[in-house]
Order: structure tokens, then sequence, then C-alpha cells
């Protein structure tokens, strides 16, 4: 992103900030005129403002290894998503490996090694980015130990009750849980893989200071918004056809 465009997009945050600030302070007669109660409100707010817009300014968007950790974190599920689709319909995986479980075990692995690129290239980013002032003290950094250990914490015992093929869309080949999991993580968290992976972007982020680690946690979070509107809806088809043709043969 060029100066050009980070200087637009904190005008356009400052423009947002004195809106909202003007409005408050446009709306102290239905508050009983208490002035000072909405001078102190738009204050705070102006005060979001700065930080917002520091924390803006502080990401070097011509850093090579952020560019990078950025593409990946937008591909991967794009890339997992159609690839899955296009087993689901051609099988063209389980044919390529001989059977769907080990179609499935090509598809975990090839996901797992984007992942480590991802990861390899965000943590390059986080040691070349400015290190923010507002992010620099010992509490921060120990509420990113905590969300990083929690994240990693649902990320593992998601795993460990899914197994590989339940992990890593073994649905899309044919390979159906008998029932659905109910014991932790997924009795605190519908997506905890999901979850459980910004959480430890953004713990990471908060550990080494740095905002554009925190852009780069957002957007983890909303590419992992996007990926369940997707696979949510078709996964749930899947298993109603399945339970479908459990009930014909049972009748």
């Amino acid at each position: 992103m060029s100066n050009s465009t980070t200087s637009i997009v904190s005008s356009a945050i400052t423009s947002a900030t004195s809106i909202a600030s003007s409005a408050f302070k446009t709306a102290t007669p239905a508050f009983g005129g208490n002035e000072s109660f909405m001078d102190m409100i738009s204050e705070k707010f102006l005060v979001i403002q700065e930080i917002y817009v520091d924390l803006f300014q502080e990401i070097n968007f011509e850093d090579r290894a952020l560019q990078i950790s950025i593409f990946f974190v937008a591909f991967n599920p794009i890339f997992w998503n159609i690839v899955a689709r296009l087993e689901y319909s051609t099988h063209f995986l389980t044919k390529l490996a001989g059977s769907a479980k080990r179609g499935c075990y090509l598809l975990a692995m090839t996901i797992f090694s984007l992942g480590l690129v991802r990861d390899y290239f965000f943590e390059q980013a986080l040691h070349n980015q400015f290190s923010s002032p507002y992010l620099q003290n010992e509490y921060v950094k120990m509420v990113g130990v905590t969300l990083f250990g929690f994240g990693q914490l649902l990320v593992l015992t998601s795993m460990y009750q899914l197994g590989i093929t339940g992990t890593y869309l073994g649905d899309y080949f044919g390979i159906l849980m008998d029932e659905r999991v109910t014991a932790f993580p997924f009795n605190v968290s519908n997506n905890p893989m999901y979850q459980g992976s910004t959480l430890s972007f953004l713990g990471t982020a908060l550990i080494y200071g740095k905002s554009a680690g925190l852009l780069v946690a957002f957007m983890v979070q909303t590419m992992y918004n996007l990926a369940l509107k997707l696979e949510e809806p078709f996964t749930a088809q899947i298993y109603a056809k399945r339970d479908e043709a459990k009930s014909k043969k049972s009748n």
C-alpha cells in the first residue's frame, strides 16, 4: 500500500471519528444538556482516533514479508475450499491418491504446509515492522501470551477430538463422523480451530508489540468468517444427504 493510500485511510479514520464526536455534541440536549458528560465522551473519541491513526501509520506496507503473509492469509482458505469442493464433485484427490483417506491426508499435508509458509512470513514481517509504543508494555505482553496459549489450546484439542480427517475436510471425501463432537473445546466454541488460530495471531502480535500483527490478525478473522460462510452450509448439506440416505434404508 502506497503512502498516499495510507494517508487517505488515516484521513478517513480521522473524519469518521470527528463526525461521531460532532454527533455526540449535537445530541447533548437529548441527554438533558449534560455538556460535561458529552465533552468527556467526545474527548474519548478523539483519543481513540489518535490511537487508531497512529497504529495504522506505524505499519510498513512496503515490507515484502508482510505482503506475502497477507497473501497467504487470504489465499489459504480460498484454496482449501475450492479444492474440497472439487474433490466432492469429482473425487480427483481420491483417484490421485488411491483412496479417500489418502486423498484427505494429501490435502491435509498441503493445507498444513501452506499454513507453515504463512506463519513463516508473518513472523518475518513482525521482525521487520515498527514496534508500537502503545503495545510496548508488560501487561500487553501478558495478554498476548494468554491469548496465544488459549488459542493453541483450542487448536490442538480440536485436532485431537476430530482427528486428521475431521480437521482437514474429510467430509468432502465422504469420511463422515458418526455424531457431532460436544467435548472440549467444542463445548466452549463452535469453531475452535478458526477461533484458536485467530487468537494465536492476535496473541503473537501483542507479544511482539507490532501494529502490523494486529492488522494480519484482523484479516485472519475476516477470512475465517468468509470460509465459515462457505463451509458450514455445505457441510450441513453433506450430512443431511447422509441422514436422508440412512432414513431411506431403514424404511
